[in-house]
């Protein structure tokens, strides 16, 4: 097997002292984020960190022979045609049989022969993986895909199987933040209608005069990975980056040199506004008439994102009318898009969905997916996977309804209490505490980043170690009185934290049982509406009257109020404590709806929060 790379050592190593990449950039020297693009592949480190590395290695007694030396012989089904590059990945471990394409089909069986003991298997788009398929493939050990989405994939039936399937979010990145920043050249010198005036035998100067992007605010909805390499070009151009994500900590933002704000802020104080967030209850239709009332006049907005996130009625009556003084669109709510309002329109440009669609990303998509798959036959290191698949099928079982109940408080956590979180305390209590907890973490994570994009069971730890948030996990055996086995999650930013608290009932009936210190009982599912009130008579009659005026019918009403100071009974003419009301509805709640139940009086904040 060949040598390691120093990305992979520094994978061996963090694995085998069980370290965050956190804690090893600090022994390093190095960002958080240079140990990620290290075990990426990306950047070659210094002499200087190699050799702090080194020593490092020799003080812990951490040794690489076995790994780098010896290794069991590997089969890769390549079921679709990859670069020569990405072949190159597979290719340069000597001990493995890579078979082709071309190979496959001059099998007999085709696919399912070559898959009879096989260890992995790369597909992209066009190869259907159903059950029917992965029962030949015994041996099968992960099924990689050139992409982000795996609806060829039957993750479900590779899950009970024990196969990892890995995808590759990210890659494209570049190519996304380069056609933004295309985009927004294009908008602010004119360049479509420049190019067309030209073409039809016109010198139009004078209409077409630009402006400078030097000195102007961006602002960023959503600082993952494409929003990152946004604001990095942008600085560039000498403007100022603003960003909304509450799933990265500040210290990522900070070292970025971008401000961070509420999307409020945002829409406030854009010159241009550029979306890089996925699809959520919380973002879908994020600019609508509402919202762009809010923003600067001739403000410009671009979209690679999502098409949903856009309100096109309200975006193409804000481009007439010049509230908006221009739009660039990649992604439309229906592709190709029918009878759209933007069609006609001078001051939008639209593309056909190609921001990711570049030589270079498309060959950095197969090179990064032969790299996991490659890291997980010779480490056992996963990255990027889209299931669960590190246990049992019997033991996946048992831990599922706690796996989702994980997922559930996270989300409810970052929905009730939305926070730039820098670090994440997890208590697992009872038997949870005996078993494997990872899964639970895994899940805890996904569900408090689950607004954010691109986040799955498997690769939120690693997506939150990205971003700067610091996990920390603390058990319990027993838990006097009360359920037995409870979870309990703690964010922290820099001004202040929020805990939440919940347990299974009945085998499968995920329950709250406690916020912000107080104790409630609430239903983990389907609409809620959270509202922290002084514990005064009347607000909870008015909340129901409002729910009733607005046609909203509640199934759950739980309350909780914080208990009496120093144990003392309420006194008259005390400052009211605070009360908190978890309300859960049969039916969707506007905007309207809530805007008149934050105007009961007393009511402190009402926030909707959605789970499945």
């Amino acid at each position: 097997m060949s040598e390691l790379t120093f990305g992979e050592k520094l994978i061996l190593a963090r694995k085998q002292l069980n370290l965050y990449q956190y804690q090893m950039a600090e022994l390093l020297g190095v960002h958080p984020n240079s140990i990620w693009k290290y075990e990426q592949g990306e950047g070659k480190p210094q002499t200087s960190v190699v050799r702090i590395f080194e020593m490092f290695c020799e003080q812990h007694n951490i040794r690489f022979d076995e790994y780098a030396n010896k290794g069991p012989r590997m089969k890769i089904v390549l079921a679709e045609k990859v670069s020569p590059a990405t072949l190159a990945v597979l290719a340069s471990e000597p001990d493995w049989q890579i078979l082709t394409h071309e190979d496959v089909a001059r099998l007999p069986g085709k696919l399912a022969e070559a898959l009879a003991d096989a260890d992995a298997l790369v597909v992209r788009s066009a190869v259907q993986v159903d059950d029917a398929l992965l029962e030949h493939a015994t041996k099968l050990r992960v099924i990689g895909r050139a992409g982000v989405g795996v609806d060829n994939i039957d993750a479900d039936s590779a899950t009970r199987r024990g196969i990892v399937v890995m995808n590759t979010p990210g890659a494209n990145a570049v190519a996304v933040a380069e056609l933004t920043i295309g985009l927004m050249l294009a908008l602010a010198r004119q360049l479509p209608s420049a190019n067309a005036s030209m073409h039809a035998g016109k010198w139009d100067k004078k209409s077409l005069q630009g402006v400078e992007l030097r000195g102007k605010t961006l602002s960023i909805l959503g600082l993952g990975r494409i929003g990152l390499e946004v604001a990095k070009r942008a600085k560039g151009f000498g403007m100022e980056v603003l960003a909304h994500d509450p799933f990265v900590a500040a210290a990522v933002a900070r070292e970025a040199g971008i401000k961070l704000g509420s999307t409020e802020e945002l829409f406030a104080e854009s010159d241009y506004l550029t979306l890089h967030v996925g699809l959520t209850p919380q973002t879908a239709g994020i600019i609508n008439e509402r919202t762009i009332a809010t923003m600067k006049r001739g403000v410009r907005i671009l979209n690679c994102a999502r098409g949903e996130l856009i309100e096109d009625a309200a975006l193409a009556a804000a481009l007439q009318s010049g509230q908006v003084g221009g739009a660039a669109l990649d992604v439309f709510t229906i592709e190709p898009p029918k009878d759209s309002p933007y069609l006609g329109l001078k001051n939008v440009i639209l593309t056909p969905h190609i921001a990711g669609s570049t030589d270079e990303a498309q060959e950095a998509i197969g090179i990064q997916l032969a790299k996991q798959v490659r890291e997980y036959l010779k480490l056992g290191v996963v990255q990027n996977a889209v299931n669960v698949a590190s246990i049992s099928h019997e033991e996946y079982l048992q831990i599922a309804p706690y796996i989702d109940l994980a997922s559930r408080l996270g989300s409810f956590l970052s929905q009730a209490t939305p926070r730039n979180i820098e670090s994440v305390h997890l208590t697992y209590s009872g038997a949870l505490a005996e078993g494997k907890t990872d899964l639970l973490r895994n899940a805890a994570i996904a569900g408090l980043l689950s607004q954010s994009e691109h986040i799955n069971r498997i690769n939120a730890f690693a997506v939150a170690q990205e971003r700067g948030i610091r996990i920390h996990e603390e058990k319990h055996e027993s838990r006097r009185g009360g359920a037995s086995n409870v979870l309990s999650i703690t964010v922290h930013d820099a001004v202040g934290s929020s805990k939440a608290s919940a347990t299974v009932l009945h085998e499968d009936q995920p329950r709250l049982l406690g916020f912000d210190g107080m104790d409630i009982e609430a239903p983990l599912e389907g609409s809620l509406l959270v509202c922290r009130n002084l514990d005064v008579p009347g607000v909870i009659g008015n909340i129901g009257t409002v729910l009733g005026q607005h046609g909203v019918n509640i199934a759950n009403f739980a309350l909780g109020r914080e208990r009496f100071r120093d144990g003392a009974q309420a006194k008259t003419g005390a400052e009211p404590l605070k009360a908190l009301s978890v309300v859960q509805v049969d039916s969707p709640v506007d905007c309207g709806v809530m805007d008149a139940i934050a105007g009961i009086p007393n009511l402190l904040e009402v926030r909707l929060v959605q789970l499945g």
